[in-house]
């Protein structure tokens, strides 16, 4: 039997910050609330990224399964054990190549020191022409079952983003929560009343809350509006400094307190220098720390989700809600119980933070990888 410790001050343990250090005994969590070691770190669950298009110089629509293996290697020294590949509006002979490679992938384990691959997360093609950002107008199509039912066989995809509005897309959500498949509303021009059919027909999630969306106004709420209102609706936010004004964070931390999950949006050019590069071949260029395409809007990230919850805490958040919003918040979301959790017997994918919330360590179960 092999025991260590992380050497930390305190750790989130179920969703409080507990004070004293953690033992990881054979790859998983032993006991916690042990004497607090000095220096002030503080361990947490490994973070979970729910929408990765890319990240450090790799492009999920356009790796092959080495490349894959280097973006999941990558991603840990950010403190992230766990990500969903994310698939943008393509030509479908790309969105199939892509598909083929990463079902490769998840059909095998990660390799040691990677970060673990959850499935996959198809936003689009299936969004409103209105809101469609830096996704492609000529490959946006309205829901098609048969065209998803092929996709499906080709890789375990576990999410899916959609525009509840579109023809046709109400069954497509029922049909697809009926499958255990979790369904995100955004890229969307949907009223409210369209929105909460959606709900009520399975969605659980909105897709980067304001951004490529209805409005919220105080008469007509809109997308964001329906989210907001509903306890049942889990609320997925981009926290770089770009998407959201700080006020509208603070706005959504209160309205949704508990059913909020931190993304990156994450492009290639996360964890790289400010420069050009592409997202799913559609060229985008990073300046001043944001992505933007050739009209100027914003495409995607450069966010890494460590930072997402340094910049959380700045605005004076509340450092267990925001830990949980990366963890546990993520993990459940997909049903994943078995990650995104510390807590004795909890596999140990754990990231030991410094006092200043950078990232010390990350461990994948229960080894050091970075």
């Amino acid at each position: 039997m092999t025991t260590r410790r992380l050497g930390v001050s305190a750790a989130l343990v179920d969703g409080r910050l507990l004070p004293g250090d953690v033992e990881v005994v054979d790859g998983a969590v032993g006991r916690v609330g042990l004497p607090p070691a000095p220096g002030g770190r503080l361990a947490a669950p490994g973070y979970v990224d729910l929408q990765v298009n890319g990240f450090a110089g790799v492009d999920v629509m356009t790796a092959d399964a080495p490349a894959l293996h280097e973006l999941g290697h990558a991603l840990t020294a950010y403190g992230v054990t766990a990500w969903l590949p994310t698939l943008i509006t393509a030509p479908a002979a790309r969105t199939e190549d892509a598909l083929r490679v990463l079902g490769r992938v998840l059909e095998d384990a990660a390799p040691p020191g990677t970060a673990r691959p959850l499935g996959v997360h198809l936003e689009g093609p299936f969004l409103s022409p209105h809101r469609l950002g830096t996704h492609p107008a000529e490959h946006r199509q309205d829901p098609d079952p048969g065209a998803l039912r092929g996709w499906r066989k080709l890789a375990p995809v576990v999410a899916v983003t959609l525009a509840p509005e579109l023809p046709g897309a109400l069954e497509m959500v029922a049909a697809l929560g009926a499958d255990g498949v979790l369904v995100s509303l955004g890229h969307s021009d949907a009223t409210a009343e369209q929105a909460h059919a959606a709900y009520d027909a399975g969605a659980r999630s909105a897709t980067h809350l304001f951004n490529a969306m209805s409005p919220l106004a105080h008469r007509a709420p809109g997308l964001p509006g329906a989210a907001l209102a509903r306890p049942d609706v889990t609320v997925q936010l981009i926290l770089d400094g770009h998407h959201l004004a700080d006020d509208v964070v603070h706005l959504v931390w209160q309205a949704a307190r508990g059913r909020v999950v931190l993304v990156t949006d994450a492009t290639e050019a996360a964890a790289r220098e400010e420069g050009e590069y592409a997202i799913a071949g559609v060229p985008v260029e990073v300046r001043a720390g944001a992505v933007r395409n050739d009209r100027g809007d914003l495409a995607g990230s450069a966010l890494t989700l460590d930072r997402a919850v340094r910049n959380a805490c700045a605005l004076g958040l509340d450092l267990a809600e925001v830990l949980t919003a990366a963890t546990e918040a993520p993990a459940a979301l997909l049903g994943r119980d078995d990650l995104g959790r510390l807590h004795p017997g909890a596999r140990a994918d754990v990231v030991v933070l410094e006092d200043d919330l950078t990232v010390r360590e990350t461990w994948l179960d229960g080894e050091p990888v970075r």
